[in-house]
C-alpha cells in the first residue's frame, strides 16, 4: 500500500518536469523584456517566473485532485529552483534559507495582489500592483500596462485549456505577440 503513494508521485514527475519547463520558458520570452518593460534582471526574472506560476497556480485552482497536485509539485519546484540559483549565485549556505522565507513571503504577496486585481478584472490595478513589485525603489517605474494586458490574456488562454491538458502537463502559455496587450 504505502508503495503505491511513491509511484503516483514518481509519475507525476514526468508531467512535473514538462509543465515547469514550459512554464520557465514562457517566463523567458524575450517580448516580455523587451516589449513589456520587464528589466532582464535577476530580480526582473525573479518577477516573470513569479508571474506565471501565479498564472497557473490559478488555472489549477478549480481543477480536479491531480491538476492540484501537479500545480503544488510544480510550486515546490520553483522554489527548489530559487534555491539552488541562490547557491549557484555565491550566498552562503547560512543566509540561504533567511532568503527563501523573504522571496517566499515575496511570492505569496504577489499571489495575493495580483490576484486581488484579476479577480476583479481590474487591469488598472493589476498594472499599479505590478509597477510597485517590479519597480519598487524607481522613483519615475515603467509602464506596467502591456504586462497586466499580457497576465489578462494569457488567464483567459489557461482557463480555455482542457483540464486533460492540465493534468498530463501540457499547458502552454501564449506568447506577448498574440496576446491583447494594448
Amino acid at each position: 500500500m504505502i508503495f503505491g503513494l511513491f509511484r503516483k508521485k514518481n509519475n507525476n514527475q514526468a508531467i512535473v518536469d514538462r509543465q515547469y519547463a514550459a512554464l520557465t520558458a514562457a517566463a523567458r520570452m524575450p517580448d516580455l523584456y523587451e516589449g513589456l518593460n520587464v528589466p532582464d534582471t535577476v530580480m526582473g526574472r525573479f518577477e516573470m517566473l513569479s508571474i506565471v506560476m501565479i498564472l497557473f497556480f490559478r488555472r489549477t485552482r478549480a481543477s480536479a485532485v491531480s491538476g492540484q497536485e501537479i500545480a503544488q509539485e510544480i510550486v515546490d519546484a520553483f522554489f527548489q529552483d530559487i534555491d539552488y540559483s541562490i547557491r549557484e549565485l555565491g550566498i552562503g549556505d547560512n543566509s540561504v534559507p533567511k532568503r527563501m522565507k523573504k522571496l517566499a513571503g515575496m511570492f505569496y504577496g504577489r499571489l495575493e495582489a495580483y490576484s486581488k486585481a484579476m479577480d476583479a478584472g481590474d487591469r488598472e490595478a493589476l498594472a499599479l500592483a505590478l509597477q510597485r513589485n517590479i519597480y519598487p525603489e524607481s522613483p519615475a517605474p515603467a509602464d506596467m500596462s502591456g504586462l497586466a494586458g499580457w497576465m489578462m490574456a494569457a488567464e483567459a488562454h489557461l482557463s480555455a485549456i482542457p483540464e486533460e491538458m492540465i493534468a498530463g502537463g501540457a499547458a502552454k502559455l501564449p506568447p506577448v505577440a498574440n496576446s491583447s496587450v494594448a
